[in-house]
């Protein structure tokens, strides 16, 4: 494979594509390929919506496309991005850990780019190929960047910082997340210590919450490691359920909701205080910042309020988002909670363990939805109910709705589509 070739046609081409349905004239396609299907097949499709270049790993033939043939369009693909990001001195921001590091990477970026002109990790483009995807936006006008990295495995993110070569770091935490990959507690913090790991060895800078036990421990004494400190930020929540918090005795509102938001927040701020933006700056994106994609959003229908938290789940973000959302002024409170993925052989356990502390709370009712929930033992208490499909709750909740003026968590994974109750 010719680097230098492919990388000239594709400094010719207006972006990257790995999508024949959304690709727009002028880019360079690449057709990767995985279990359930093969990029290969749609080249033509990609050719005929005006693809500049066409990277394929078989043999295609197409009258009139520029084809270049390699052995493998992933690895292409993030080769390409690894040599264009040798070619631009921009600093680059990796962000990792178990819970919060898409939120805390979109208030980093909101707060940076007050001043700077800073590029970033579209939603949640965090992996093998969302990774180089995101540094193949890059360019000389960038002064910054930060880029989201995930894992569900071990061996995941030090790959990934060997593509982006990272200046900086920082991991939001360390909890119960994919389990199943990462075979248990420990195995989450040596997979997302790579980070660390890659810093230490290159000599970039690390960034970590002072105050969890877990990242001191990873850090050690590495001499370009700074500390920040959460608990100097005080939280209180809005007459409308929203986190606020006092910071230099300024008290700021946001649009987010769970007080476990703060870690984020106090993440965004010691960035910014880092890299030397005005407090005013700072407060002011951050207040001004609002949640999407089913990530600590407030919404309202038929006078029922939603907080809606259901892009993923995990036991330790579950039992955050229970408490944040049970401290909230109000005696009409609903929990709808979906199954927790990827926990592998702990998984009854870990059901079992949310449904053991949702028992001693003070709330309405609750309704769990999935296989999960389905075989844990809710003793005698009548407030819960069990769904096996959000389907199933539509059906009941149509039968049953919730009245006005009911606030109502709603927390799961991302494959129970929690999200689907509001359409």
């Amino acid at each position: 494979m010719n680097i230098d070739h492919i990388y000239n046609c594709f400094l010719e081409s207006d972006g990257i594509s790995t999508d024949s349905r959304s690709i727009r004239s002028g880019q360079m396609f690449f057709a990767l390929s995985g279990t359930n299907f093969n990029g290969n097949k749609f080249a033509l499709s990609a050719h005929e919506k005006g693809a500049k270049y066409l990277i394929v790993d078989e043999k295609v033939e197409i009258e009139g496309a520029s084809i270049i043939q390699v052995d493998n369009a992933l690895q292409c693909l993030q080769e390409l991005a690894q040599y264009h990001r040798k070619q631009l001195a921009t600093p680059i921001i990796a962000i990792t850990g178990s819970n919060g590091k898409t939120t805390t990477k979109e208030l980093c970026h909101a707060v940076l780019s007050t001043q700077y002109n800073c590029h970033y990790t579209k939603g949640n483009l965090n992996n093998h190929i969302g990774v180089p995807l995101t540094l193949l936006e890059l360019n000389e006008k960038h002064e910054l960047a930060i880029v989201e990295m995930g894992a569900n495995h071990l061996n995941e993110i030090y790959p990934l910082c060997q593509i982006a070569k990272p200046d900086y770091g920082l991991i939001t935490n360390i909890g119960k997340a994919h389990l199943e990959g990462f075979g248990s507690l420990e195995g989450v913090k040596k997979g997302k210590g790579e980070l660390f790991d890659y810093l230490k060895e290159k000599g970039g800078t690390i960034f970590f919450n002072g105050e969890d036990e877990k990242l001191k421990d990873l850090a050690g004494d590495y001499e370009k490691s700074i500390k920040y400190f959460p608990s100097g930020i005080t939280p209180f929540l809005s007459n409308k359920g929203l986190l606020s918090f006092r910071w230099n005795e300024i008290e700021v509102f946001t649009n987010l909701t769970g007080e476990y938001n703060l870690y984020n927040i106090a993440a965004a701020i010691f960035l910014g205080t880092y890299f030397k933006i005005e407090t005013k700056k700072i407060e002011d994106a951050i207040s001004e910042y609002v949640p999407t994609n089913n990530r600590s959003q407030i919404l309202s229908q038929n006078g029922v309020e939603y907080f809606l938290d259901a892009y993923n789940a995990n036991p330790s973000s579950m039992k955050l988002s229970i408490d944040s959302f049970l401290s909230i002024e109000g005696e009409n409170k609903v929990l709808i909670l979906g199954d927790m993925l990827e926990l592998g052989d702990v998984s009854n356990m870990e059901h079992q363990a949310i449904v053991n502390h949702l028992l001693q709370q003070d709330f309405k009712s609750g309704y769990l939805v999935g296989n999960e929930f389905g075989v844990c033992d809710f003793g005698s208490d009548h407030r819960i109910q069990h769904c096996q499909s959000v389907d199933e709750l539509k059906i009941h909740l149509k039968s049953s709705p919730l009245v006005k003026d009911t606030k109502v968590l709603l927390k799961g994974s991302r494959g129970i589509g929690l999200e689907k109750l509001l359409n």
